[in-house]
């Protein structure tokens, strides 16, 4: 983690190149290092965050005034900041029977400015919660009497959490526990909060930063998707292939359970859809042993989407790995206990997240918690089904080496595709699919629940919901298009994003053939696309070129009305 100093040396570095971000900061307390320290995460992150400061303690008058400067300025991300000390101040000045409702009346002015700035901004909020103050008026009683502080304050971080599952655009960040983490005397310093109004420290502040920025960068499509994993003294203490099954350590005894602990926070990321791999030097057969026979093992084969384990340098690896997964580098993560290793991977894979693991493998899981690897800003049903829908790409590709032409393998398939308007069912797949997507995004255009809650309704606005299942299994929701009518001609390819998973079979000419025939039906003539280009979908830079599209300026047009259906070997379902 870097220091404040550091971050605000990045100030001073050239932004240009960066993608812009408004970001607005309103604070009950002072805030002006918050936004330097932001700035320079922001740099960290890839993100030139545009920084609007409101004045101190000018939330209420920025949020209901609409002709306030927060309107004007019109950000993308609003970072709200009601602290704790804030509170506190309040609740010493009500009167003894008004101290029960503390938590409520907060709840009721953030329900107010949340619903006031979606009404009138697009924008999402991040909103930090409350750090813990104990005023020791009733000592430990004080968290079984509801009128106490720390009984409102605890309630309120309840209720607010309690909110956010309920809104599209609300995003709590969690000061909270980098308090718990880092301890309330480097969180929190009496005296420079007395003369300058400020309750971060600077020594917290980058922390803080980190964390805000790590969700702006989920919201941006920037987090990690797969962690690849060493075995022999990551995932278990010992050597596998020196000291038998019988003798590496794990289980519940000695140093074996901080490597069971380990493994149970692999399990849990690989229940909430991130992709685990294997990256081991090793005999695969002696490998795979532990998975398969080891009592105390908490993961098994079918935990692991790609396991590589073989006796070549682990870059090359880690290579072929993500040639099967078909990710970007920088969305993974790769663990092991060897320093070695790990330069080799950072100097040859650039991209690839490589913490710098403790030595001692029991401080393994503090470490980790504290890097925040894994931010995201939502979760379905679908990701649980990651691994799976993985492993199953992988029985594909084998079976596909058995065909010597591509068409029969297709064909073999038997590829089903379900295609439907944006409802209440699939929207939230929808937003995320729009938050994931990167190499194969058209114009790389972000969608909350609620802006796609919002296109469902519009007049003049057709969308469509592509899955895909086969033989193998069900792939899921893997592909959205937006049309928007231009004229009574034309209609604009608004969105095209489409998940890599299902790359080579088709696809493209399947929504294409879809949504040719869906503009000939309603008597539109043209169909309009445009490339945008970033750092990250170079691979669909010829995607209009390549279905028979007409260059025109900056965009693309496809005459619908003599369009002809091109090959495909998906069915309608």
């Amino acid at each position: 983690m870097q220091t404040f100093s550091e971050l605000k040396k990045n100030l001073k570095k050239d932004f240009s190149q960066l993608k812009k971000i408004k970001v607005a900061v309103l604070g009950d307390t002072a805030t002006q290092f918050l936004m330097q320290a932001l700035r320079g995460a922001g740099y960290e992150k890839g993100f030139d965050l545009q920084i609007w400061e409101a004045d101190f303690n000018q939330i209420e008058r920025q949020v209901f005034d609409q002709g306030s400067e927060l309107y004007e300025f019109k950000p993308e991300i609003i970072i709200i900041f009601q602290s704790a000390h804030k509170l506190l101040g309040k609740y010493n000045k009500l009167k003894p029977e008004a101290y029960s409702s503390l938590a409520d009346t907060r709840m009721e002015q953030i329900g107010s400015i949340t619903a006031t700035l979606n009404e009138q901004l697009k924008a999402k909020i991040i909103y930090y919660n409350y750090t813990e103050i104990n005023d020791s008026v009733f000592g430990n009683y004080a968290s079984r009497l509801e009128s106490s502080f720390l009984f409102q304050l605890r309630k309120l971080n309840y209720e607010l959490m309690v909110f956010a599952s309920g809104q599209t655009n609300f995003y709590i960040c969690d000061i909270s526990s980098i308090q718990n983490q880092s301890g309330k005397v480097n969180f929190f310093q009496s005296s420079v909060y007395i003369n300058t109004e400020m309750v971060l420290s600077l020594a917290i502040l980058p922390e803080v930063a980190g964390k805000t920025v790590d969700l702006i960068g989920a919201m941006s499509g920037v987090f990690k998707k797969c962690l690849i994993v060493d075995l022999d003294n990551t995932m278990w203490g010992g050597i596998i292939g020196d000291d038998g099954l019988e003798n590496i350590q794990i289980g519940s005894l000695g140093i074996g359970k901080a490597f069971t602990e380990f493994q149970y926070w692999i399990k849990k990321l690989k229940n909430r859809g991130i992709i685990i791999a294997v990256c081991s030097k090793n005999t695969e057969s002696i490998a795979r042993e532990p998975f398969e026979k080891h009592p105390d093992m908490v993961l098994h084969m079918d935990d692991i989407a790609v396991f590589i384990a073989n006796w070549d340098n682990k870059a090359d690896n880690i290579r072929q790995i993500q040639k099967i997964l078909n990710i970007g580098f920088d969305s993974m993560v790769f663990l092991d206990d060897n320093p070695f290793e790990r330069n080799m991977v950072r100097e040859n894979v650039p991209g690839v997240t490589v913490p710098e693991l403790p030595e001692d493998p029991a401080e393994y899981l503090e470490y980790l918690y504290t890097l925040n690897l894994f931010e995201t800003i939502s979760f379905s049903n679908e990701d649980a089904e990651r691994t799976k829908q993985y492993q199953v790409e992988a029985k594909r590709a084998v079976q596909q080496k058995s065909f010597t032409n591509e068409d029969d393998f297709l064909k073999s398939l038997n590829m089903v595709s379900l295609v439907e308007p944006f409802n209440k069912f699939n929207t939230p797949r929808v937003a995320q699919l729009s938050q994931r997507s990167n190499q194969f995004n058209l114009r790389t255009v972000r969608y909350t629940e609620a802006d796609i809650e919002s296109i469902g309704e519009a007049k003049d606005v057709y969308s469509f919901s592509f899955t895909l299942e086969d033989k193998f299994g069900d792939n899921g929701m893997i592909c959205v298009i937006i049309l928007r009518k231009e004229d009574d001609k034309t209609l604009f390819i608004d969105t095209w994003f489409m998940s890599c998973r299902v790359l080579k079979r088709g696809m493209e000419n399947f929504v294409l053939n879809t949504i040719a025939n869906f503009a000939k039906e309603k008597g539109f003539t043209f169909l309009k696309g445009e490339y945008i280009a970033t750092p990250k979908n170079e691979m669909v830079k010829n995607h209009y070129f390549q279905l028979g599209f007409e260059p025109a300026g900056n965009f693309w047009l496809l005459n619908a009305d003599s369009y002809i259906n091109k090959k495909c070997f998906i069915k309608t379902k």
